[in-house]
């Protein structure tokens, strides 16, 4: 009797894991035709990080920074980034954006004392001539003390 309980024991397994295993492609190949079926997002392109100059008595620790991503969406382009100011010594860090287009070049700065997310800033269209995009970090009282060079984001 015990050996008839372990046979049916030890078939009842091997039938279940037969039956496992040949599931288990079938499971794979659905899996893989939905995850085909889904539709990939806009790819990101990473840049940065971007450092202030050395102030007086700073390290490389104290430099502020920024670094972020750009995307193409219907079009535009979109950027993503953070300004950190590391040193805590109540001046502020200021990022600089520059671009070309076909009206010119254009500068806008934002500061901040500690950290600043940029989420979505932009929506420039290449078609309207846009072809150059770059980036500075500076810090100090005023928004020209201390500047690194610019860099750019393409």
């Amino acid at each position: 009797m015990r050996k008839i309980r372990t046979l049916l024991t030890g078939a009842a397994l091997a039938g279940s894991l037969a039956a496992g295993l040949a599931v288990t492609p079938a499971q794979a190949a659905t899996a893989g035709a939905s995850a085909a079926q889904q539709v990939q997002g806009p790819s990101k392109h990473f840049f940065g990080p971007y450092y202030s100059g050395f102030g007086a008595g700073e390290d490389f620790g104290h430099r502020s920074y920024f670094k972020g991503y750009w995307y193409k969406d219907g079009g535009r382009y979109w950027f993503f980034g953070d300004l950190f100011d590391r040193d805590r010594d109540r001046e502020y860090s200021y990022v600089w954006f520059k671009w070309h287009d076909r009206s010119g070049y254009h500068t806008k700065v934002f500061k901040t004392f500690g950290h600043q997310r940029f989420a979505g800033y932009g929506g420039f269209r290449r078609s309207g001539g846009f072809d150059d995009f770059k980036i500075r970090v500076c810090e100090g009282r005023d928004k020209f003390d201390d500047c690194g060079g610019w860099g750019d984001a393409f």
